[in-house]
Parts: structure tokens; sequence; C-alpha cells
């Protein structure tokens, strides 16, 4: 519940872009940053989610990240002008990319090694969801209600996930009471992400390399300052760079971030496609999109059966060719293909996704110690994370290039080159993928 509230509020909000510009007088450039300063948010929370798990323990900060995501929601609703909205929406990033590495942490402890990948099959189903299921939230609020009503949704969802955590949620150790905030990672992660993320922003923004490119470059330089920095730290580094550097880390790292490359690369792409290139309104582009939802849902339920049983290696790979066969005809949106065909595309990319992430991570937390699971739930989740930041940055940079190339006749055929990226970051994801271990868990 406190995953699928967090990760559908941003798409929920991203329907009501137009409706806020109207609300508070202000330009489409302007109203943007209700989501963009959401997103920068949430990619500087999700590093310090490992040790706030290690220093309060699991149940106590995530049931903390969700009220204080309440909180900040009912703020968003009671908003006066839009600087006070952006401000209340920082909050709630800050709070919402506390929610899936602290849940993913907690379950992790609590399901051990022979139930993980059963457990992290079924939740990690939420974020394929979110983005298909958002448009139609979001429509259907603004159909009946004000603005406001797309923040208060989340007042009793997550009311009551706090109090059902509370309830039946062991409380758990603090297992690193001792353990010293890293502050001089906290001060360079955090933010270069933010800023790098940023940096692409508005690059994609204002179709030039200015002022972007030094803000991007300013954001590399404070990452690799933090590698530095966590290569020689004696204690425990925020993020732990040598973490990348182990099997089965490193190739199931690659492997999720090229997969939210992808995966979010083109949940930003339909949509505006279906919208600007088709004219569909946002309740039936939500429909449109719908079968991506389905085809997720039904291959988690696989995914539960056969995590433990088959190789990673071998689900990571299926899940990748899906996911590619599923974007081929988005490739060829110049020649308009029929709703069933795009369906059917999206089906198969939900089914495919479904197949890659949740045996990553299953495969990642059954190997881990279990005193350092919260650590390496914020680093892939962070990365994630970052992942589908950085390609929605990343593909709108590209679309902007190409419709300022072929003109205002060339939207579709814009729309299209763009995917071929998207195809492209499936294919290094399947060079990656070939390093997973290709043995079942019990061999």
């Amino acid at each position: 519940m406190g995953t699928f509230m967090a990760t559908l509020d941003a798409t929920i909000v991203a329907v009501g872009i137009s409706t806020l510009a109207v609300e508070f007088d202000a330009t489409p450039v302007e109203v943007q940053w209700v989501g963009t300063a959401y997103l920068l948010a949430v990619v500087a929370a999700v590093p310090a989610s490992g040790w706030l798990v290690d220093r309060f323990g699991g149940r106590r900060t995530w049931v903390g990240a969700v009220l204080c995501f309440v909180a900040a929601s009912a703020l968003c609703g009671l908003a006066w002008s839009l600087p006070s909205l952006v401000a209340f929406r920082v909050l709630q990033g800050l709070a919402g990319g506390l929610l899936p590495p602290t849940g993913q942490a907690v379950l992790a402890r609590l399901a051990g090694p022979k139930r993980i990948g059963r457990v992290i099959s079924i939740v990690g189903m939420v974020p394929l969801l979110s983005p298909v299921l958002g448009p139609l939230v979001g429509g259907a609020i603004l159909g009946v209600a004000d603005w406001p009503w797309l923040f208060y949704v989340n007042l009793p969802i997550g009311l009551a996930a706090a109090v059902l955590a509370w309830w039946v949620v062991p409380r758990g150790e603090a297992v690193g009471a001792g353990t010293p905030f890293d502050v001089r990672g906290a001060l360079l992660l955090p933010p270069g992400l933010a800023v790098l993320v940023l940096g692409l922003t508005e690059i994609s923004r204002t179709g030039g390399v200015l002022p972007g490119a030094p803000i991007m470059v300013a954001g590399a330089v404070m990452l690799v300052l933090f590698v530095a920095h966590g290569l020689r730290m004696r204690g425990t580094p925020l993020i732990d760079p040598r973490l990348f550097t182990t099997t089965p880390f490193g190739p199931a790292a690659l492997a999720l971030v090229i997969l939210g490359l992808s995966l979010f690369g083109a949940t930003f792409l339909l949509p505006l496609y279906l919208q600007t290139g088709r004219g569909l309104t946002a309740w039936e582009t939500g429909l449109l999109l719908a079968p991506q939802g389905v085809g997720a849902a039904l291959a988690s339920v696989l995914v539960s059966r056969l995590v433990d049983r088959v190789a990673p290696r071998t689900l990571v790979l299926s899940g990748i060719g899906l996911v590619a066969a599923g974007t081929v005809v988005f490739t060829q949106l110049a020649l308009d293909p029929p709703d069933g065909t795009v369906a059917a595309s999206l089906l198969v990319r939900g089914a495919g996704g479904a197949l890659i992430g949740a045996p990553v991570m299953a495969l990642v937390y059954r190997t881990m110690a279990r005193e350092t699971i919260p650590r390496a739930a914020s680093a892939l989740n962070l990365l994630s994370t970052l992942g589908g930041s950085v390609g929605t940055a990343l593909v709108a940079v590209i679309l902007q290039s190409r419709l300022t190339d072929l003109g205002p006749g060339g939207t579709a055929l814009a729309f299209g080159q763009t995917f071929w990226w998207v195809l492209g970051f499936c294919l290094i994801a399947l060079v990656g993928a070939t390093r997973l271990p290709g043995v079942r868990r019990d061999d």
C-alpha cells in the first residue's frame, strides 16, 4: 500500500499538470516543476534509506516515512500558490523516496532466503502497475473533483498503511544503531544525483545544451568525488561503491539501470504520443495503456512460482527479450499501428518487465548477509530510480532533437525514431544479463 501510494502519486499528478497551470495562472514550463521537484527529491532521498533502517529499525522508519508522505500530501492539497506547491512536493518526494527501499529491506529480512523470491515478485509488480493506473485514476479524480484531491487521495491509503504496518509488522532491531552517518557522502551523493537529473531535464526543456550541460557536469563531478570518498572511507559509506564490483550485484545493478531506462522512458513517450500525436484524452490514454499492467500482473503470478526454481539469468534474459519484442512496433509509429497492435505490444512489454525486476532483486537479497540488506536495498532502488529518471530525461532530449529536425509534420516519425533508442537500451541490458548466475538457488 505504501509503495503503491508513492509510485502512483507521481503519475496521477502528471495528468493534472494542465489543470494546475490554469489554477495557478502559470506557464507549462513553470508548472512542470511540480513533477520535477518531486522526482529530484525522490532521487535525493533514496541513498539515506539504508542508514535510517540500520539506525532506527525498519518498521519505525517505514511508518515514519508514510506519515510524512501523508502530511506532505495534505499540505500539497492546501497549497495557495505554485511556489508553495513545489515546496510541499519536495517534502512529499523526500518521504516517498524512502518507501520502496525501506519496505523491501523489511520484507527481505522477514522472508529469509527461501521465501524472498516469491515476496519480491509480488511487491515488484506495484511499480509496473502505477504508471498504467495513474492516468486512469488522475483522469477519474479530475472528472468529479477539484485538483487538491489529486493529493488528498493519499490520506486514507497512507493512514491505513501506517496503522496496518504498526499492527502486523514485527518491530525489528536497529542493527547499526551506533553507525555514524556519512555526512560527507550525504553532501555529495544525493545532491549530485539530483543535479545530474536536473541538468538532463533542463536540456530536454530548453532544447539546447545551456544551461543543462554545465549543470550535468557539476552533478557528474560530485558523483566522482563521492566514489573516491566511498573507496577511502574506513567506516560505512552512504552507498558502498565496492558493491558494484561484486557478483551478482554488479550485473544485477546494470540490468536494473537499463530496465529503468527502457521501461520508464517508454512510459514517458507513449502517453505523450497518444495525447499529442493521436489526440486521445487522459482517460482514453490510460485505457490503451492498461494492457501493460495486465501483462505485468499475469507475469508476476508466473514469476512467483518460478523465481525460486529457475535460473535468474533465464528469467531475466526472457524478460528483456519480451520487452524488446514489445518495443519494436513503437519504432514504426509513422505507419500508425492500430490500437489492437499497440495494446498487444504493451501486454508483452508489461510481462517482460515483471520477469526482470523481481528475479534480479531476489537474487541480490538472497546472497546478501542479513545485516547488509538495508544498504543493498538502498543501492538497488537508487539505481532503479536513477535509471527511470535519467531514462525519462534522456528520451525527452532525443525526442526534442528529432521534433526540431523533422518539424510539425514529422511528429509520429520523431517518436518512432526515439523508440529505436529505447530498443537499444534493451540490447545493452541483454548483454549485461548474460553475466547473471545460470544455475538455480538449490544448485
